[in-house]
């Protein structure tokens, strides 16, 4: 069978491996000049940034995607990072999580520890619950909520499907801190913790369980070791190639027409609906979800060692329902919470590359290029945090929301596609198997969701729908 892979970010590289090592003629298509999507690279003066990702959680994902396909890369090597993040709060407080991280919960505000064990253990079962039905197989619209129903009623009630994030802070979590540390694992998917549903519980059971990982070169390494296994499995790889329609048994580009019998996008699927089928069916169901966030990045390029930084370390503001007001309400946020990723070798020795993300609203309602002040503030608010770098930089890149339009496809830049906001909101992301007879859907904008482990799940969901040759 002729497959066809529109898009090679990391959806796309291990749809287009799996389906390969099944025994398809596989042939992958992608735009840029390079593979990886949003799991990007940029490297200037010796300096190197991951662009994406920047920690790979549930590293057994690609374990099981490298097995499938041939093994595990002998020069791809895994670091767990202890601690995992760095929480430092506007009182001068912090507190590592990781393996340790009820002790020093414990040591930053009694009782907290057993805060979050107690909390930990809801998140266990929600992950129980969840895992298989809604992130390790196909979504079939309310029919997977009704059929959890009928066979595993007690699941049903742990998910707790009427509640939010922000609800299950409140009914574990007495420090105010801390329920702010957890409201931020609903932006992870994009989402606001005030509307994301409780079952985002098990992000951070899953960093607990299974730990946050680095990988020694950079994240994008794991782009390079897909490239690799898609060459060595016989994919054909074009790379400068832009699709222009889909409509299977042809992919059309700017430049001819491609046979397909199956086409797998790794596109945004709000850009392959809107753009390059024609469904209207699954455009007015787009349009019932809520974009996700998107965001705002610098590059840092600094001189010397900012003190006080683990590989992650997050500064947070005061108000974090101000943040989300704003960059839901397509304004950019003045007090937002800060993300720094610090990794080690990344930059000339007595020199550090900084990474620095904010949540943003999209490109679109806003328009980005009017805010040529933004990374001025953003510079700003981390030295009143007490990491105040701006005597340091040797020079700065900025990522704005239309740049990642621009670079990657994703809508406005929303980074997840839809959000998670509401209690809908799973069943309103688009399904791996498309309305479109032959097409199929891979990577972040599309079930179950974004983040490296979930984009690597929905490439194994698909090729378990398309089967072997």
């Amino acid at each position: 069978m002729r497959a066809v892979v529109v898009g090679a970010g990391v959806g796309g590289l291990a749809a287009a491996a799996r389906l390969a090592a099944s025994g398809h003629a596989v042939t992958l298509l992608e735009a840029a000049p390079v593979v990886g999507g949003k799991l990007g690279r940029f490297e200037r003066d010796g300096f190197s940034f991951d662009t994406g990702p920047s920690l790979l959680t549930m590293p057994k994902v690609f374990e099981d995607l490298f097995h499938d396909t041939g093994g595990w890369p002998s020069d791809l090597r895994l670091t767990r990072l202890e601690p995992l993040i760095r929480h430092r709060f506007t009182d001068g407080t912090s507190f590592d999580s990781g393996a340790r991280v009820r002790a020093n919960l414990e040591a930053w505000s009694p009782g907290a520890g057993d805060d979050w064990a107690a909390f930990l253990d809801r998140a266990q079962r929600i992950w129980a619950a969840s895992r298989k039905p809604f992130l390790e197989s196909a979504l079939h619209g309310s029919r997977t909520l009704a059929s959890l129903t009928l066979r595993h009623p007690g699941d049903l009630a742990t998910l707790a499907p009427g509640r939010t994030l922000r609800d299950l802070g409140r009914r574990h979590l007495r420090d105010p801190r801390l329920r702010m540390v957890l409201d931020r694992y609903a932006t992870y998917t994009g989402s606001d913790p005030r509307r994301a549903p409780a079952a985002l519980a098990a992000v951070p059971w899953v960093e607990h369980a299974y730990g946050g990982w680095w990988v020694e070169g950079g994240l994008y390494r794991l782009a390079e070791s897909l490239l690799d296994r898609c060459v060595e499995l016989g994919v054909e790889v074009q790379l400068g190639r832009r699709v222009t329609r889909v409509a299977p048994p042809l992919v059309t580009c700017e430049d001819g027409e491609l046979p397909a019998d199956v086409v797998v996008s790794d596109t945004d699927a709000a850009h392959l609906y809107r753009d390059l089928v024609q469904c209207p069916p699954a455009t007015r169901r787009l349009a019932r979800a809520t974009p996700s966030l998107s965001g705002f990045v610098l590059m840092l390029a600094l001189r010397g060692q900012t003190p006080g930084l683990a590989h992650h370390t997050v500064l947070f503001g005061d108000d974090y329902d101000a943040e989300m007001d704003a960059v839901f309400g397509d304004l950019p946020a003045q007090d937002p919470a800060v993300y720094l990723s610090r990794p080690p070798g990344a930059a000339p020795d007595g020199h550090e590359s900084l990474f620095v993300l904010v949540n943003a609203p999209r490109h679109g309602p806003v328009d980005w290029h009017g805010q040529p002040g933004y990374a001025d503030h953003v510079l700003d608010v981390m030295a009143r945090r007490g990491v105040d770098v701006r005597d340091r930089v040797l020079w700065r890149e900025v990522v704005t929301p239309a740049d990642l339009e621009q670079r990657t496809g994703a809508v406005g830049g929303a980074i997840y596609g839809t959000s998670s906001n509401g209690p809908v909101a799973a069943f309103l992301r688009p399904a791996n198997r498309s309305p479109v007879p032959g097409l199929f859907l891979v990577g972040g904008s599309s079930h179950p969701g974004g983040g490296l482990p979930l984009v690597a799940l929905s490439a194994q969901i698909v090729s378990g729908l398309i089967g072997s040759a």
